[in-house]
Order: C-alpha cells, then structure tokens, then sequence
C-alpha cells in the first residue's frame, strides 16, 4: 500500500511554513509564498496531519532551532523528489556547519563539479527542505547575499540569527 505525503503549518518567526512528510521521512518546507512551492499544498492530494510524529517532531525541532537551542536537525530525510544532481547537492549542504557558510563556486568544488557554480545554485534554489537543509548558508563568491527561494530577508534572518551577518 502507498502512503500519501501528508503535511502540516507551523508558524515561525519569519511566518508560516509548511511541512511535508513522506513514508521515507521529512520531504519539505516551504514558506508561504516560496518560488518553487508545490501547487499539491493548497489542495486536497497532500492531506493535513498534525499529529503525525514526523511532522511533530520537526515543528519542535524548528522551535529550538529559533529558540537558539538547535544547531542541527535529527530528521530522516526524503530528498527522492530531486535529480541525482539536485540530490548531490542538497547532501553537500548538509555539510555546511552552523554559523558557517559557503560560496556556490565552493560547494561546485566540493561535489566534483567545480565548473558548475551556476548548475549548483539552480539546485540550490529548488532545495525542497528551507532552513533543514541549510540552503540559506550559501552565498555569493564575494559573500552578498544571492538568490534565496524564500527570499533574501529570510535569508539575512537565518544567517543573522547564526551568527554568520
């Protein structure tokens, strides 16, 4: 039998977001009005469940992270919607510490693919897990702040609240 994604909201200080989990583990989280947000979550094919532990656990997970009581996320994962490369991608930035961050051109150097910074920051902006899969920590070769599906004042927010600006 296939198990539906089933999702949650949660709110957080920089707004709403929604969460999706899968059979294999935590599949999104989006904010309200992110590029790339699946048209499924204003709809009847993604039904809302709570209470599931998935979900519960990762609202309380996002509430210490803000809380400044989290510095990683203990979630399984599902990253099964990307490319393999998107896939590569969204692993490597698993690696980038807390109150660290990355240029694009670093993270291409890291999965071997050292002249696809662009490739990379495409991927990077379709990461379907905001803030779990720290997306936000990645800059621009000359540390501006680029691109952030979420938007840039979230993105300032989560580095600022990291420590990193």
């Amino acid at each position: 039998m296939i198990e539906l994604p089933v999702q949650s909201q949660c709110s957080t200080p920089l707004g709403p977001v929604r969460l999706l989990a899968s059979a294999q583990g935590l599949a999104g989280l989006w904010f309200e009005g992110q590029k790339h947000r699946p048209s499924q979550l204003d709809g009847p094919s993604w039904p809302q469940q709570d209470d599931h532990p998935l979900l519960k656990d990762a609202r309380q997970q996002l509430s210490e992270y803000f809380a400044g009581q989290r510095r990683r996320f203990d979630l399984p994962l599902d990253l099964s919607a990307g490319t393999a490369f998107e896939q590569n991608v969204w692993r490597a930035l698993l690696d980038i510490a807390h109150g660290q961050h990355q240029s694009y051109g670093q993270l291409a150097g890291r999965i071997g693919r050292p002249s696809a910074a662009r490739a990379v920051g495409a991927a990077v902006g379709r990461n379907r897990l905001s803030i779990i899969v720290p997306c936000h920590r990645v800059l621009g070769r000359d540390g501006r702040l680029t691109g952030y599906a979420g938007g840039l004042d979230r993105k300032r927010a989560l580095l600022q609240l990291e420590g990193v600006v």
